[in-house]
């Protein structure tokens, strides 16, 4: 039976890995112009001949490795339909973490999971050099020098995208795999042939790869040589179908939908403009809030935040992702109705109209504050907390983007030329997202104005 798996993004947030959702929808791949065909091919051709070998089949007959303005990338000889099967990999060439050797699996705590198991393999095979028997495909992945993932980032780098939620978001990946690495690193040393002297750049060289690269199967994930090269320039994104009958994946071309935060974090790259940006906003209920204990104990048991990942409560606040706004066409997605519920708490100043909140949300759907408040100068002001919010938040990304964009900031060198380049597109996008949102905010308190004055308050319809 053929089962569709979609390509993982595998990282460790504190949480464990997930798989994104693709579209159904295929993309067209246009035949790549070459100036020196020869040579293009020529680059592939120890990984074809070893894939050929090892597989007894033939892999591609329109694929070949390059490079273009991304770095090495893959190009088509020709073009590819809609739903055409471009590669077919068999589960053979497949590496997988139950290829970790028997004497050191057996010395791996239970909680060690699969992708640093995965990463164990590969750092095994690494220091094989040569002699392993997946070097031809080893030597075709980047080296650390070579990735942008924010993990590699230095301090002063980082700090260039301080105010965004990313940067929170790479100081825990990395704390994450320090601890990790920590409990895999009596094993390594135990086998000092196997893996020699085994550091923890190394490690997170070789957890990243697998982040970036690794593909999920019906059993586990698995590095899927030449299969990953696809998927790396952000224009595209791909699914492997597995044929388990035949035990064979097919890679075919799909659209998939990546924030910057995500690409800088899990692929090392940004779009200039990513429709699928987003951004985190956090809320949280001032300290000094006579109704402060009341408030935290109705959003904990009322405000359901539908996907834990996105939307997760802190111990004084929440945490919101919010998309883009788009009003004129009425396409794309409203700004969560959570954070406007939150707002609308915010202002709430008697216990007597919390409980008549409190009461309205269990006798409907149990969701807290999601009608406008009755009295209208406490729905304006829920919605004006926001705008000056999200107009604070614009004011400070301009300010790093300024910095970064003018001539005098001292940075040479093609690799901080990049990652900076990543970080003013990652704050711009951000910058769009909260700009449409305060567009939709004040338009709404325009709209509640004007309608108080008649009497009459009519709460806008959401956008799907």
């Amino acid at each position: 039976m053929r089962t569709l798996i979609r390509m993982a993004s595998i990282f460790s947030r504190i949480q464990p890995h997930r798989i994104p959702q693709f579209s159904r929808r295929f993309l067209n791949v246009a035949a790549a112009s070459l100036k020196d065909t020869s040579q293009l091919f020529n680059q592939c051709n120890e990984l074809m001949i070893w894939l050929r070998r090892k597989t007894g089949l033939e892999i591609s007959s329109v694929l070949a490795i390059g490079t273009s303005s991304y770095g090495r990338s893959l190009f088509a000889s020709k073009p590819i339909e809609d739903g055409d099967c471009i590669l077919k990999i068999p589960y053979t060439v497949h590496l997988t973490p139950d290829k970790i050797l028997p004497e050191v699996e057996s010395l791996i705590v239970d909680d060690v999971g699969t992708i640093s198991r995965l990463a164990v393999v590969l750092l095994a095979e690494q220091k094989l050099g040569k002699n392993s028997d997946w070097f031809p495909y080893l030597n075709n992945l980047p080296h650390a020098v070579n990735m942008h993932n924010t993990i590699f980032w230095a301090p002063e780098e980082l700090n260039m995208i301080q105010q965004s939620s990313i940067y929170h978001e790479t100081v825990n990946l990395k704390s994450s795999l320090a601890r990790e690495f920590s409990a895999l690193k009596p094993v390594l040393q135990h086998f000092p042939s196997i893996f020699g002297d085994i550091r923890l750049d190394d490690f997170m060289h070789a957890y990243t790869l697998v982040i970036s690269r690794a593909w999920g199967t019906s059993n586990c994930i698995s590095l899927v040589p030449f299969a990953d090269f696809l998927n790396h320039d952000g224009a595209s994104e791909a699914v492997l179908l597995n044929d388990d009958g035949k035990e064979i994946s097919e890679v075919l071309i799909r659209y998939g939908k990546f924030s910057n935060s995500t690409l800088m974090l899990d692929y090392g790259f940004t779009l200039p403009h990513n429709i699928n940006d987003q951004v985190q906003i956090f809320m949280d209920v001032p300290l000094y809030d006579p109704l402060y204990k009341m408030k935290m104990e109705l959003l904990h048991k009322h405000l359901k935040l539908p996907i834990a990942e996105e939307n997760c409560f802190s111990s004084s606040g929440c945490s919101f992702i919010m998309k883009e706004v788009k009003s004129s066409d009425r396409k794309g997605k409203g700004i969560p109705p959570a954070l406007r519920a939150f707002a609308r708490i915010l202002t709430v100043s008697t216990c007597e109209e919390l409980t008549s909140l409190a009461t309205e949300a269990s006798q409907s759907d149990g969701r807290l504050a999601r009608r406008p408040l009755k009295n209208t100068s406490n729905e304006i002001q829920a919605h004006c907390i926001l705008l000056s919010k999200f107009e604070d938040m614009i004011k400070c990304r301009d300010a790093v983007i300024k910095v970064l964009e003018s001539s005098n900031v001292p940075y040479c060198g093609t690799q901080l030329s990049v990652r900076r380049q990543m970080a003013i597109d990652l704050l711009k996008g951000e910058i769009r997202v909260l700009q449409s949102a305060s567009s939709w905010i004040a338009n709404y308190c325009k709209r509640i104005s004007a309608c108080f004055q008649n009497h009459s308050i009519n709460e806008p319809s959401l956008f799907s």
